[in-house]
């Protein structure tokens, strides 16, 4: 059946393959059957190359599709994901990190290394030597959500 397929549609069944899986990644969700789609328009084109040779079997032109789609996702996914990008915001999804530094008033004491302070609308959960409610302390570390304060 695939080779009756393969010889019917010629080297333009690797095209139509790769159009196909490059339509279907408007419609699913994710950003891999791009590099599918890249595959199987590279295998066309060695098709359109190759499709008098006796070794261009549908068998190889298979074998060459994997591998090709292998090596074109992993070279994708590497120039994609390249995060040496510098940002304004280093701190955007790290909320107490972002914290360190400034000072707060304790709302609760310190007390056994623990305790809590209010900055803006939010209360935080702070470790450190213990002291009495209202003292100014300064934040120098974050874990997570708990902050490590130290007196001022």
């Amino acid at each position: 059946m695939l080779d009756n397929l393969a010889v019917e549609l010629g080297p333009w069944i690797w095209w139509l393959l790769g159009l196909v899986l490059l339509a279907a990644e408007l419609i699913l969700p994710g950003f891999f059957l791009v590099w599918i789609g890249l595959a199987g328009i590279i295998v066309g084109a060695l098709s359109l190359l190759f499709w008098e040779s006796a070794f261009w079997i549908w068998q190889v032109q298979g074998l060459v599709f994997a591998a090709t789609a292998v090596i074109v996702t992993l070279i994708g996914r590497r120039y994609l994901y390249n995060n040496n990008q510098t940002t304004d915001e280093p701190f955007l999804n790290q909320r107490g990190a972002s914290l360190v530094g400034r000072t707060a008033t304790l709302e609760q004491p310190i007390t056994e290394g623990r305790g809590r302070i209010r900055l803006n609308d939010t209360y935080w959960t702070v470790n450190g030597p213990d002291l009495p409610v209202g003292t100014r302390v300064k934040i120098v570390a974050s874990s997570g959500r708990d902050l490590t304060v130290e007196p001022v």
